[in-house]
This record gives structure tokens, sequence and C-alpha cells, in this order.
């Protein structure tokens, strides 16, 4: 079946008790609703008349039981759509085994494809306002620069990079290189350093107490990176960071601006238990691209370990169960479903757009805890 055909998707899962194999499946399928509505809808001659398309069958064995997920994409009417999954619903044994299907859902793929349109409908939108918005500033730039040519210094033993105001300032902003000096003599900031790499310089780290120093770092992993070192050589000093996937060098001075000016605030750092955080990195990689999920009590211990399509209703079963890390999406209805069962965290490797995580929750990803 063309893929610009297909109107439905029907997702059904199943279970077997017993082993079979996916043409088994198949078989069972053909062969227990046929006749059952006539030969017309025949899931045989469905096929041969392109009303729906290859069946995909995603298993998973475990305990002498099959389980796992049943596709059938659609391009017939809606009625004729939901009749094939009761029909799929119906079938009760494969081979010798006894067998349930159950419909998950039917999913409108066109309904799916406008989301997408106008998303991305959207995007464009955003990017043609913020490029008609930005050619001011940049005409504003050249003049400027005319005006007052940037300088650029050699600073310490290191003969680091910096603005020509770093030692009669009393603050000093660390950035993260030589473009990032200049970008910021733009915006009318000459008291700066750049760091030149992830690790602190000595020198800079002798400042600690004798200058405020501030960091203005790219909104990026490097950023990220970063970030964690400074935090860690330099303590609790102030931290911004340009937008999320922007560069300092790229911003233009009324965005520099309003970054250090405290129109925005710093970036907040992400706060999580040092215990958990460690036990979260012992899993990853045996949980990375798996499609499970772990759920560990509050002394991080493991309880479960099920397919993410067994998770919501592995929440009510699993007692005393506190954190989830999944190999998945953190959705709006995971998030609600953990919470009404006590649960405090959840990591996974992507949060759904516009979620809310209700208070005494947190909602972390992979890429947040830098491990991804």
């Amino acid at each position: 079946m063309p893929d610009g055909t297909v109107k439905y998707l029907i997702k059904l899962k199943f279970t077997v008790e017993g082993i079979v194999e996916k043409a088994d499946i198949i078989g069972a399928i053909f062969g227990q609703t046929e006749g059952l509505f006539g030969s017309e809808l025949n899931l045989n001659e469905l096929q041969k008349n392109w009303k729906i398309g290859r069946i995909e069958i995603n298993m998973q064995t475990k305990n002498d039981r099959v389980f796992g997920e049943i596709i059938i994409p659609s391009s017939t009417d809606i009625v004729t759509t939901a009749l094939v999954a009761a029909m799929v619903e119906s079938v009760e044994k494969v081979g010798p085994c006894d067998a349930k299907i159950q419909l998950e859902e039917i999913q409108d793929v066109r309904e799916q494809k406008r989301r997408q349109i106008a998303e991305r409908a959207k995007e464009i939108l955003k990017e043609w306002y913020i490029k008609s918005a930005s050619e001011g500033e940049k005409i504003q730039n050249e003049i400027y620069e005319v005006l007052k040519p940037y300088k650029v210094i050699e600073w310490g033993p290191e003969k680091l990079p910096a603005g020509p105001e770093v030692d009669s300032s009393d603050t000093i902003i660390l950035v993260e290189g030589r473009a990032d000096v200049i970008n910021l003599q733009r915006a009318g900031y000459y008291n700066t350093l750049a760091l030149n790499g992830a690790k602190v310089p000595e020198s800079v780290v002798q400042l600690k107490g004798k200058k405020k120093l501030i960091a203005f770092l790219d909104g990026d992993r490097g950023g990220d990176l970063i970030q964690k070192e400074l935090e860690q050589m330099l303590g609790d000093i102030p931290i911004y960071r340009a937008s999320p996937g922007k560069e300092v060098e790229e911003l233009t001075p009324a965005e520099i601006k309003e970054i250090l000016e405290g129109q925005k605030k710093p970036a907040p750092a992400v706060e999580i238990d040092s215990a958990l955080l460690e036990k979260v990195k012992s899993i990853y990689p045996s949980l990375k691209e798996t499609l499970e999920a772990v759920i560990l009590d509050g002394n991080l211990n493991e309880l479960a370990r099920v397919p993410v399509n067994e998770l919501m209703q592995a929440l009510g079963k699993v007692t005393d169960g506190k954190h989830i890390i999944i190999d998945g999406i953190a959705t709006q209805r995971l998030i609600d479903a953990a919470k009404s069962s006590n649960y405090t965290t959840i990591i996974a490797f992507k949060k759904a757009d516009g979620i809310k995580v209700p208070e005494g929750m947190k909602v972390y990803t992979f890429s947040e805890l830098g491990l991804s």
C-alpha cells in the first residue's frame, strides 16, 4: 500500500500463552476472521484491493509467553476500519495456544499530518519574523563597528582572549571563546575573558574572591559541560545562557543586554539527588534503545523492568515505587498516572510538548542529566 493512501493505523496489543512465530499470528488472524462478514470483508480481499496494507507484528518472548503489538494500515472508511479491528480482536487462538488481542487505538494518520503541517507553518512564520526583525539590528551593528572598533587583548600566562577593560573592571564576564569577546564589545561590554576550552584555566581560578565573576555561555551541549566545570572550580557564580541551540557569538546586542541586565534570569542548573543520578547512570547503558522502563523504590532498589507499552499497567501493580526511568517519552498521561501512584521522579528519553509537572514531582531527560 503506498504510504500516501493510508488514512488510519489500527494498533492492537496481544498476549499468547505459549511460544509462537510471527507467521503463526498472521495465519491465525487471516484464518479466524475469514468469512465472518462475507467475502468482500475478508482480509485477503481487502489487501488485494489496497484497502488494508501489510500487517506488522512487533513481538517479544518472556517466560514462555509472547506479547507485543499488531499494526494494520487502512485506507478504507472508519466504519470498515473499526470492523477490521473488531474482527482481529475476536481471535482467541494462535495454533494450540490461547491468545488475547485488544485494541489500543485507531490512529488518524491524516490528523497527525495536519498537526505536523500546522507546526511547520508556525516555524516558518517565526523564522520569517525573526529574520525581518533582525535586519534593523544588523544595520545598527555595522554602524556601531565603524564608530567604535573592537579590541581583543591577551590576558594571563595562558594568553586568553579578553576585552580591554578586563583588568580595570571589578566584574569579569567569562565567555567561551574569542568570538564571544568580540560580540560582547558590540553590545558595550569590554570586561570579558574567554576560557578557550572546557577546562577552567588556573589564572581564572585565582580570580575567585578578587573579582566578581559571572559567566555567559552558549545554549548548547558544550555550554552544559562548561557550566558543570565552572560550578566545580568556581562554586556558585551567576551563570547566564544563550537561548537553547544558540551561541553567544550569534546574539544581537539587544539580546545580550536583555540576558545580562536582568530581563532574563540565569538558566537554572538541573538539580537531582546525587545518589539517584548515580543509579540512573548505572542503569542507562542497559536501558538505552530497549523501549523499556525501570521502576525504583525510595531506596533505589530495582522493583521492575517492563516494556514501555506495559508501564501504565505496572504503575498500579508495583508497590513502593518512587522513581521511573524510561527509554521513551514522558507524556502528560504518564506524569498524571505516576503522580496518582505517589511516584516522585520520571527520567525519560524525551518530554512531550506542553507537559505540566505537578508539585512534588520532577521530570528530567537523559540529555539534561548529561547522559545522551
